[in-house]
């Protein structure tokens, strides 16, 4: 399960999405966020869908890849489904106790599963179509504007940066401190659910020394090339707006006009 997180990683290419610019792509994918929770049918669930896995067509990112990133969820988007079960009005399906499944609360489920899933889809391409630095440079332009307030623009798209550049390496590190702990005979995957929580201990343990060690071997490397923060830095590479960063933006606008007028129209029919 930790092996199939790959939130964090950018995979190289020369699609389309790849070549956008930084900052219109984080704009596009908050908007794609907000048409998921605008949909209220099932027709504009299905839009919302079909434009997920096209996007994933379009980036060149292998499908299993994608797939992956969902697996880790799974716990989360099962509970969350369950719970939506019980919530729904109507004439009771099954009936356990007070609590109650009807036909809406079994559609309310299926909806919730299917919005996480998209939104987990759309959010995994910003990290997989953009590198750590273009990222940071994108989160400080579209964070500008908070310097009027004094707020240190670029440490916090730094922070986050490396945060999510992070996930990866924790990710392997676990695996090597599982895979090390279990040739000495430790068992973590038998016993009951306090068993497993204490068999985790001489894994995290060495996790958060070796993430701290990494943390100073960074400070280190970043003093060392005499960093000192965004003022008066220039960049390697300019971002500029092209034609199609606009064009995607006005897909994305439309879409999501689309979705809205969808509601109206099918409000009284799904």
């Amino acid at each position: 399960m930790i092996a199939d997180i790959t939130i964090g990683q950018y995979f190289p290419s020369n699609s389309v999405v790849h070549k956008m610019d930084a900052r219109m792509k984080i704009i596009l994918t908050f908007g794609l966020i907000v048409s998921i929770f605008l949909c209220k049918n099932i027709v504009s669930l299905l839009l919302v869908i079909i434009v997920s896995f096209a996007l994933v067509l379009v980036s060149k990112i292998p499908m299993k890849t994608v797939l992956k990133s969902i697996k880790p969820l799974t716990i989360i988007i099962i509970l969350t489904s369950v719970l939506n079960l019980f919530y729904g009005s109507g004439e009771p399906l099954v009936q356990l106790g007070k609590l109650k499944i009807t036909q809406a609360g079994i559609e309310t489920a299926v909806f919730m599963a299917i919005r996480i899933i998209t939104l987990v889809v759309i959010s995994s391409l910003l990290t997989y179509t953009t590198s750590p630095t273009e990222l940071t440079d994108a989160l400080e332009r579209l964070l500008k504007p908070l310097k009027v307030f004094k707020i240190d623009v670029h440490s916090i798209a730094m922070t986050m940066t490396i945060a999510l550049r992070f996930i990866p390496t924790l990710v392997e590190e676990i695996q090597k401190i599982m895979s090390a702990q279990k040739s000495r005979g430790a068992d973590m995957e038998s016993g009951g659910l306090i068993h497993r929580a204490k068999a985790l201990i001489p894994v995290l343990i060495p996790l958060f020394v070796s993430s701290f060690r990494r943390a100073n071997e960074l400070a280190y490397a970043m003093e060392c090339r005499c960093y000192r923060g965004g003022d008066g830095r220039t960049k390697m590479k300019v971002m500029k707006l092209a034609a199609r960063d606009f064009i995607a933006l006005a897909i994305v606008i439309l879409f999501i006009a689309l979705i809205v007028v969808l509601n109206i129209l099918l409000k009284n029919i799904i």
